[in-house]
C-alpha cells in the first residue's frame, strides 16, 4: 500500500538529479530562480512517494482500526508497517516505537510519567545546546514535582558541550539526563553513547533529543543504549509526526497517561487518541525513500542495511557540499559563522551565521526574493545558544544541505550573501 522510491536496491547511489526528480517541490521558481531550498534543519522538503503513500490511504483505505471490516483491518497493516520501518530505521524493536503529534507532545508526555516516580528534590540533567523542546518539558516539573534542573554548559569557543561541566552535574540524586545528539542552531554532534554511559553509570536514566541527528546520521538505539530517544519524520523527508523510542520494559511500566479502556500494551498505551494514519503511511514510505539511496545493496539486503549504506552515500556527496558552504560564507567580509567548522568532524551539515549590519530577517528575504534561497532565521527554539552568543533580535540565519543540495545552490546563497554583506 505504499508507492515504491528511487530503484530500491539498485547497485550504486543514484544521481543527485535523479534524487532532486522525487521532489516536486524542486521544479517551484521564486524570484526568477528555480528554488534551492536550505531550510532542511527546520523541516525537509517531501518526494512524491511519501504524499503518493498518504493519498493512497486516504483515498482507498481510509478508517479508524481495530476493527473487522477490510479497510480498518488495512490501516492496522498500515500501522504495523510504520513500526516496522521505524524499527529499522532506529534498530529497535517494533514494540519499542509509539507515535504522536510531535517530538515536544511526546516529550512533554515522557516527562510527566517518569515524574510520578520522581520525589521533590530529585535532579534532571539537562544541558545549553538543546532545543528547548528538550528542557521545558524537564523544566515544568520544578514547579510540579519540586525537581531540581542542573545544566551542563557548552563551550562558548568551540560551540561544543563541556564534559567536564556534564560529568559535574550529576550526583545521588540525579534520576535522568536529558541531552541533544546534534544542536539544531550550531550542527554540533555530541557522543551520545557516552553520555549514556555515564548517566547510566550514576544510576540516571537517558532521554536523547534526536530530531536534528536523524536526517544526517543513522540512529542505532541498541549500540547508544538510551532509555528512550525521540525524532520527526518531517526532518527526513516525511509527514509532520512524532517517533518516541522507549525500551520495552519501561515504555510498559511507566504510569503514562491514558484513557482507561484504551490499550494497556506497549507502545499503544502512549498513543493518546487517534492515531495519524496517513502519516504513518507516508514515515513508512520516507524511510524507504531513505533506504533507496543506497549505494550498493542486493535485493537480499535487509531495510537496515540499505539504510546504512545510503547514509554512508549522502555524508560522501554532502560532506565536501556542506564544507563548500561553510568556507564560502567564511570568506565574506562581515559573515559570523556559529559552531564546529567541517574539519570537526561529526557534525551535521547545518549552518548559522550573521551579517554585520544587516538584520537576519532582512537577509532571509533578500535571499530569497533575489536569489531564489529559501533559509530561515530566527533561534530556533535553540534560546539558549542564542543567549549564550549574545544573538537577540531576528536571530541567526540558518542554511542546511540535504539530499537534494546542489554546489550550485551554495554558490548561488554565499554570492547571495557576499552581495548582501558589500553593497555597491
Amino acid at each position: 500500500m505504499t508507492a515504491a522510491a528511487i530503484k530500491p536496491h539498485a547497485v550504486g547511489a543514484p544521481s543527485v538529479d535523479a534524487i532532486r526528480a522525487s521532489f516536486p517541490a524542486l521544479e517551484r521558481v521564486h524570484g526568477g530562480h528555480r528554488v534551492a531550498y536550505f531550510d532542511g534543519p527546520g523541516g525537509t522538503q517531501v518526494p512524491s512517494t511519501v504524499v503518493t503513500a498518504m493519498a493512497d490511504y486516504l483515498l482507498h483505505h481510509n478508517s479508524n482500526s481495530h476493527w473487522a471490516y477490510p479497510t480498518s483491518l488495512e490501516t492496522d497493516v498500515i500501522i504495523d508497517a510504520a513500526r516496522e520501518a521505524a524499527a529499522d530505521f532506529l534498530n529497535a524493536a517494533p514494540n519499542e516505537v509509539a507515535f504522536g503529534a510531535n517530538m515536544t507532545s511526546l516529550t512533554f508526555s515522557l516527562s510527566r510519567a517518569l515524574a510520578r516516580a520522581m520525589a521533590k528534590g530529585d535532579e534532571i540533567v539537562v544541558t545549553e545546546l538543546d532545543h528547548h523542546a528538550n528542557v521545558a518539558p524537564w523544566v515544568r516539573l520544578v514547579a510540579e514535582r519540586g525537581v531540581i534542573i542542573r545544566t551542563a554548559t557548552m563551550d562558548v569557543a568551540t560551540g561544543t558541550l563541556d564534559w567536564a561541566s556534564l560529568e559535574q552535574q550529576f550526583g545521588a540524586r540525579t534520576k535522568l539526563l536529558a541531552i541533544g545528539a546534534s544542536s539544531n542552531a550550531l550542527g554540533t554532534i555530541n557522543d551520545i553513547a557516552r553520555a549514556t554511559k555515564l548517566a547510566h553509570s550514576h544510576g540516571a536514566r537517558v532521554f536523547i533529543d534526536a530530531v536534528a541527528y536523524a536526517p544526517h546520521t543513522l540512529i542505532d538505539v541498541r549500540a547508544i543504549d538510551c532509555d528512550f530517544l525521540a525524532c520527526s519524520p518531517f526532518k527526513f523527508y516525511g509527514p509532520h509526526l512524532g517517533m518516541l523510542y522507549g525500551k520495552h520494559e519501561l515504555l510498559s511500566e511507566l504510569d503514562v497517561a491514558k484513557l482507561a479502556p484504551a490499550p494497556a500494551q506497549a507502545p499503544d498505551r502512549w498513543e493518546t487518541g487517534t492515531l495519524n494514519f496517513e502519516a504513518l503511511a507516508g514515515t513508512t514510505a520516507a524511510i524507504d525513500f531513505m533506504a533507496s539511496l543506497d549505494a550498493g545493496s542486493g535485493t537480499g539486503d535487509s531495510r537496515r542495511a540499505r539504510l546504512a549504506s545510503a547514509y554512508d552515500s549522502m555524508h560522501e556527496r554532502i560532506e565536501p557540499i556542506f564544507a563548500s558552504l561553510w568556507h564560502g560564507l567564511a570568506a565574506v567580509r562581515g559573515v559570523k559563522l556559529f559552531g564546529p567548522p567541517p574539519s570537526a568532524l561529526p557534525r551535521s551539515p547545518t549552518v548559522s551565521f550573521t551579517v554585520s549590519g544587516v538584520d537576519s530577517r532582512a537577509v532571509a528575504t533578500r535571499l530569497a526574493n533575489e536569489y531564489g534561497v529559501f533559509a530561515s532565521n530566527g533561534n530556533f527554539y535553540a534560546a539558549t545558544i542564542a543567549e549564550r552568543y549574545g544573538i537577540s533580535g531576528s536571530g541567526w540565519v540558518r542554511a542546511g544541505c540535504a539530499c537534494y543540495t546542489t554546489a550550485e545552490e551554495v554558490e548561488r546563497l554565499v554570492s547571495g550573501v557576499r552581495a548582501i554583506s558589500s553593497p555597491s
